[in-house]
């Protein structure tokens, strides 16, 4: 499939959400996933495509910068995500608190991967990216799992 495989997928969608994966492959420059990544928010920063993601995804991202006390790469992170185009954060409320907990009873999920969802069904997005395979199983989006790409 490759990189041809996900272009196809990203094609099929105006509005993704994705998983904190992809954002921490695409900071790491992790080798394996990093042109995968780059697909993606090469996709991301065209006209008429968005991408959602939970405010959660700030607070996965940030753990090993405040754990190191790297005051330097949590403000890194910030200017870099905060304004990143056509990218919007999505914090959750009750609605998405309810949401995430019926998912997490109908599809075994763990609750931050149950928020993601959440949040990808409440802004409509009609695709998800990421590397678990859990979100597979959610039916109301369609799931791009990476390491299906390699």
């Amino acid at each position: 499939m490759g990189v041809d495989g996900l272009r196809t997928f990203l094609r099929g969608h105006q509005r993704i959400a994705l998983d904190t994966s992809i954002f921490i492959y695409q900071l790491e420059a992790n080798p394996r996933y990093i042109t995968l990544a780059d697909t993606v928010f090469s996709w991301l920063e065209r006209p008429k495509h968005e991408a959602v993601t939970s405010t959660i995804t700030m607070t996965e991202l940030l753990v090993p910068s405040y754990r190191d006390k790297d005051e330097h790469q949590v403000d890194e992170f910030y200017g870099l995500l905060s304004t990143y185009p056509n990218l919007r954060w999505i914090p959750p409320d009750l609605e998405t608190a309810d949401l995430a907990a019926r998912l997490r009873a109908d599809y075994r999920l763990r609750t931050p991967d149950a928020v993601q969802a959440a949040t990808a069904i409440q802004s409509h997005a009609t695709g998800f990216v990421t590397n678990d395979p859990a979100f597979a199983r959610i039916t109301e989006f369609k799931t791009a799992v990476l390491d299906h790409f390699l």
